[in-house]
């Protein structure tokens, strides 16, 4: 795939140095726009960008009361994924979130270095079970504080601040992640 995306790079680079052949306003006009999504799917293919799935999320319910709250959420569940979560964003949608998985319980704890919004993040068990709902708020030195439970989780979400509150979400609630 490396050396797919060398060459991909390499042809992009001509197609873009290249000037169009002269023909009449609206066929030039049609071969920019196919070689600019070209030039995406291209990077797409290579990792250049997320990929849309990546991007669109999944859903998460946590059943609580009075009745279910619905997410969408991005999913981070490797080491690189978990590590930048959602450290540099400006904003967050009203019913959006990311979603931290790990393969086996663990104790690591969350901070919000370069974090630029508030959050609320709620830890789940095996069981899906909530054991631990905090707030955080942004943090630009260090050090900046941490968040864990004094349990092992293998999932955790997390939110705008005040939504869990908002919605009547607490520990002791079930987390249902929607699938693939």
């Amino acid at each position: 795939m490396e050396v797919l995306c060398r060459l991909s790079y390499s042809g992009a680079a001509r197609m873009i140095a290249t000037p169009l052949p002269r023909s009449p306003c609206h066929h030039e006009r049609m071969r920019r726009v196919l070689a600019a999504v070209s030039i995406g799917l291209l990077l797409t293919a290579c990792g250049g960008t997320p990929k849309a799935d990546e991007r669109q999320g999944r859903s998460l319910t946590i059943h609580s009361s009075p009745e279910p709250t619905h997410l969408v959420v991005e999913i981070a569940d490797t080491p690189q994924a978990r590590r930048q979560g959602l450290a540099g964003r400006t904003s967050l949608g009203r019913n959006a979130g990311m979603a931290f998985l790990f393969d086996a319980p663990t104790r690591d704890a969350f901070w919000m270095k370069d974090t630029l919004i508030p959050l609320s993040i709620a830890f789940w068990d095996r069981q899906g079970r909530i054991v631990a709902i905090f707030d955080m708020q942004p943090c630009t030195a260090d050090p900046c504080p941490t968040y864990r439970p004094d349990v092992p989780y293998v999932g955790a979400v997390e939110v705008n601040l005040g939504f869990f509150q908002e919605h009547g979400v607490k520990v002791g609630n079930v987390v249902e992640l929607g699938g693939d």
